[in-house]
């Protein structure tokens, strides 16, 4: 099919456009990261190219050691990412962000629908790469780029998912009578009021380590500029599960995009408007990431471990235990107690809040058998056969295999971590 010119123009120009918001950034925030309250303390481009404070004491001078982490969850959507970074978020000794790569999505949301259809999905990757590095160097003013309405003096309302980050719910960010010491992510949302974007920055320094949770990467080859980068100590946990269960979940979370495929599963009959790109993709993405990484490469030497969702659900004390000592850190205490207080949960309590990481793990790891229809299951096996087999799950091949949860389907498997 042939594009007009007028195509080509506005697709050249939105690449340009996102670049360009990238670049300009780079100066912005040089200007913008210490607070204006401070005087006598002069921003300046310190040896990481990053900004910060000079005059600054206490931990917030020693951020930028050898011994900080930068931790990388590297996910597709509903995959059990959200419970996975709350085994960061809970280590008082890490500051934790949920998903804010969905501010540069919005930006490119914002344009025509036409204009959506027609850039290719890793058009945003560069924007993606320049904002993770900058977040990973505690410099959120980044953000404002991304962030509409535009924050005003640094402050926004705006901030995706705040409360998933108890970093960001706490003081000196947010002053409120919790009555407990656990953060609430939706009472969070209500009473924590605008947010300073410096002072976060502020609150990122202080702490020894980052972590960053992100489904928005196509592949895992996509971030290796940043694993390449010598002043990132990055650590990649790339957390995979059965595409079968993704499916499953997606079609009870995103009910809208997802209509199609739920009357088939209800009905038997498969609507002409089911996408299987929508599963697909993500299979194609799943393998070629894994792909990357098992295959060893140099680039990441000490810096991969691949995760299986339905082993961190079943053994989650084995697996967190596993994860840490590859990232170079203890379990702290109040990580134990999070996992012990969020495995156990009850089905109500999953069905209250579709982004709840409360739940009973060790049963709801292959829960998606008794809800998916056995001729999608058939279609999803087909599309991701070699996904499938890489990963370590099973096909089923008749009805009464998928139904009989006392067979699992996920093999015992090592996927031991690149050190």
């Amino acid at each position: 099919m042939e594009c007009s010119w007028k195509t080509i123009l506005l697709l050249v120009c939105a690449s340009l456009g996102i670049q360009y918001t990238a670049i300009r950034s780079l100066t912005t925030s040089i200007n913008s990261h210490c607070p204006d309250t401070q005087p006598g303390k002069h921003c300046h481009s310190q040896q990481r190219g990053v900004s910060g404070c000079s005059g600054m004491t206490g931990p917030q001078a020693n951020y930028q050691t050898p011994t900080r982490k930068h931790i990388l969850i590297f996910a597709t959507t509903r995959s059990g990412s959200s419970f996975l970074g709350q085994l960061f978020n809970q280590h008082p000794a890490i500051f934790y962000l949920y998903e804010p790569l969905y501010h540069v999505q919005q930006v490119f949301a914002n344009t025509s629908t036409r204009m959506r259809n027609a850039l290719d999905r890793r058009a945003l990757l560069g924007a993606h790469r320049d904002l993770l590095r900058n977040l990973f160097d505690c410099n959120l003013n980044f953000l404002e780029n991304y962030m509409k309405p535009v924050p005003r003096d640094h402050e926004t309302t705006v901030l995706f998912r705040r409360g998933a980050s108890n970093a960001l719910c706490e003081p000196p960010l947010c002053h409120w009578d919790q009555g407990s010491k656990e953060v609430i992510e939706h009472l969070c949302a209500k009473r924590c009021r605008a947010l300073n974007l410096t002072l976060a920055s502020q609150v990122c320094q202080a702490r020894p380590h980052v972590a960053i949770k992100t489904v928005r990467i196509p592949e895992i080859k996509d971030i290796r500029l940043l694993s390449d980068d010598p002043r990132l100590n990055l650590k990649i946990i790339h957390l995979v599960r059965d595409p079968r269960g993704i499916l499953t979940s997606r079609m009870g979370t995103f009910t809208d995009n997802f209509r199609a495929w739920k009357i088939w599963n209800a009905t038997g009959r498969k609507p002409h408007s089911v996408v299987l790109s929508q599963i697909a993709t993500t299979c194609s993405d799943l393998f070629n990431s894994a792909g990357t990484g098992l295959s060893r490469p140099s680039w990441l030497q000490g810096k991969y471990m691949l995760v299986r969702y339905e082993d961190l659900a079943r053994e989650p004390f084995k697996k967190t235990a596993e994860i840490y000592h590859f990232i170079g850190l203890d379990v702290d205490n109040q990580v134990k107690r999070w996992v012990l207080q969020n495995t156990r949960g009850t089905s109500s309590s999953v069905r209250n809040y579709k982004y709840t990481t409360t739940r009973n793990s060790s049963a709801t790891a292959e829960n998606w058998r008794l809800n998916l229809s056995f001729q999608i299951v058939q279609t999803v096996q087909q599309l991701c056969n070699d996904t499938l087999n890489q990963l370590g799950y099973q096909l089923v091949r008749s009805l009464k295999d998928l139904r009989n949860l006392s067979n699992s389907l996920v093999e015992s498997k090592t996927f031991a971590p690149f050190l």
